[in-house]
């Protein structure tokens, strides 16, 4: 791989011997400095951060508050001053030491410097595979958050250093903690439906945090590979997850025909607009965001558009878009199981329906999700207890609902259930499988990568032709196409 330009300006060569010497001498002089300090080494496990946008914010209080005792950051790196500096002042509030801060050019200095043991990325998508290769080469295991990254090229790229440098990569999955969820994966395992033949899944963002997608750098495949694979990677992660099956083949069709000029005028609007902030008909359009009036998104991207120039509330009936805000795809899996599934960002509802079609009957699940805005302060992926169900519809027998697992929370109550795995030092057994590597990374992002080809050519996508080889991840045993299945009642 070729060092990405913003990782090796400043950098260190990597095949500079001098560069494996300074990270061990920089790790004895962290060590010796804390034993000065306190008259014993510091055996928390040390976290550098690049990354520090809104998501980064979930990492840095779970390190800075809940597992402070085990953990510390030794250091940030953004390529934006003002949000490192706004990430310093905040680790300070939290009662955490000074951390030091990195522009993103001297990401290998932060490394040398400041001996981490695991490096967190958070950047935008289509950046992770840089810091995740030249973390790993640079001595360091790796927490992405998903998408791993946005195409096969980068993929193949990152899945080849991990195998070259022998480190390791968590990919941070936290729709499969949340207790609903974990739920679903628990009743599949038990057989209750017998093995699974085909899968109805249909995914709702409402015209709020669907919305939201079209105003930021997510808005670009170039940045994010669209909404499959930045956003429906939870998705085909959780159904890879919940059949404990790798996906085959893809075939999809998207389109963009809600988020565009032409919209904007059926909805009444003059033209589309370069941003929110200086629109002048903010006044009549619903899909307004004003970033001056929110204390969160202020100071966190317009105090700082002066340093980079990145506008967080770009009008998202803009011309430039080149995303797609309606998809369906059919996938078929390494089990034999099939998936209709549907990806719409402008419905009236946010939330999801997925409905298991098995050998002995059929598990029907809905989860409706309050409003979010993406670092506005309101809770992502929270869910509204009156709108989740299981429901289990046995062949020829009466259907029944079933009691839920509940969590509060962002993600369904799965953020803070995944922090505890990643950072408490005692983890117990869990015989759900839920944390997750570059395999599951990589297959949960093939299906939406794949999906993105279909959509150009029109064809059916064989995903061994974008990584061939790869390796299946660990899943948990579940019913299979083999085993004996009761005949049905007479009905």
């Amino acid at each position: 791989m070729t060092t990405p330009a913003h990782l090796s300006e400043g950098g260190i060569s990597r095949r500079n011997f001098i560069a494996t010497t300074a990270v061990a001498g920089a790790g004895l002089l962290a060590g010796a400095t804390a034993l000065a300090q306190t008259g014993t080494p510091d055996q928390r496990k040390r976290y550098a951060l690049v990354g520090t946008g809104s998501r980064s914010s979930m990492y840095r209080k779970a390190i800075f508050q809940t597992y402070a005792e085990h953990c510390q950051m030794v250091g940030f790196c953004d390529v934006n001053e003002g949000r490192l500096k706004l990430a310093q002042r905040k680790a300070k509030a939290m009662g955490a030491a000074e951390v030091p801060i990195f522009a993103a050019k001297d990401f290998d200095r932060m490394i040398r410097e400041t001996n981490p043991e695991i490096v967190i990325v958070t950047t935008k998508d289509a950046t992770h595979d840089g810091y995740i290769i030249r973390a790993m080469e640079l001595g360091c295991d790796v927490m992405t958050e998903k998408p791993m990254t946005t195409d096969e090229k980068k993929c193949r790229a990152i899945l080849a250093a991990q195998q070259r440098t022998g480190r390791k990569i968590i990919v941070t999955f936290n729709y499969r903690y949340s207790p609903p969820r974990t739920q679903v994966k628990d009743l599949l395992m038990s057989g209750i439906i017998g093995d699974v033949l085909s899968v109805d899944f249909h995914w709702m963002l409402d015209t709020h945090h669907g919305a939201d997608y079209f105003r930021r750098w997510h808005s670009h495949k170039a940045n994010s590979g669209g909404l499959m694979v930045h956003k429906a990677t939870h998705h085909f992660d959780l159904v890879n997850w919940w059949l404990s099956a790798s996906p085959v083949t893809v075939q999809a069709n998207g389109k963009r025909e809600f988020y565009t000029p032409q919209m904007a005028k059926r909805l009444g609007l003059q033209s589309h607009h370069e941003r929110c902030h200086t629109c002048p008909e903010s006044s009549k359009c619903t899909f307004v965001l004003d970033i001056e009036k929110n204390r969160e998104l202020k100071e966190l991207y317009l105090d700082q558009e002066k340093y980079d120039g990145y506008f967080r509330d770009r009008c998202v009936f803009r011309p430039d878009i080149d995303i797609e805000d309606t998809m369906n795809v059919i996938v078929k899996y390494d089990t034999g199981v099939t998936m209709s599934y549907s990806l719409n960002a402008f419905n009236a509802w946010e939330g999801y329906s997925i409905c298991f079609n098995g050998t002995k009957g059929r598990l029907e699940h809905v989860t409706q999700e309050k409003v979010s805005v993406n670092g506005d302060g309101s809770v992502p992926g929270a869910l509204k207890d009156e709108g989740t169900s299981i429901r289990i519809y046995p062949i020829r027998a009466a259907a029944y609902s079933v009691p839920i697992w509940t969590g509060k929370g962002a993600h369904g109550g799965g953020d803070d259930v995944m922090l505890a795995e990643l950072f408490s030092p005692t983890k117990p057994a869990d015989k759900y499988q839920r944390a997750s590597d570059q395999r599951g990374g990589a297959a949960s992002i093939l299906t939406g990568i794949a999906a993105n080809h279909s959509f150009r050519t029109g064809e059916t996508v064989q995903i061994a032709t974008l990584v061939p080889g790869l390796k299946r991840p660990d899943y948990p045993a579940m019913p299979n196409h083999t085993d004996p299945v009761p005949m049905p009642p007479l009905g």
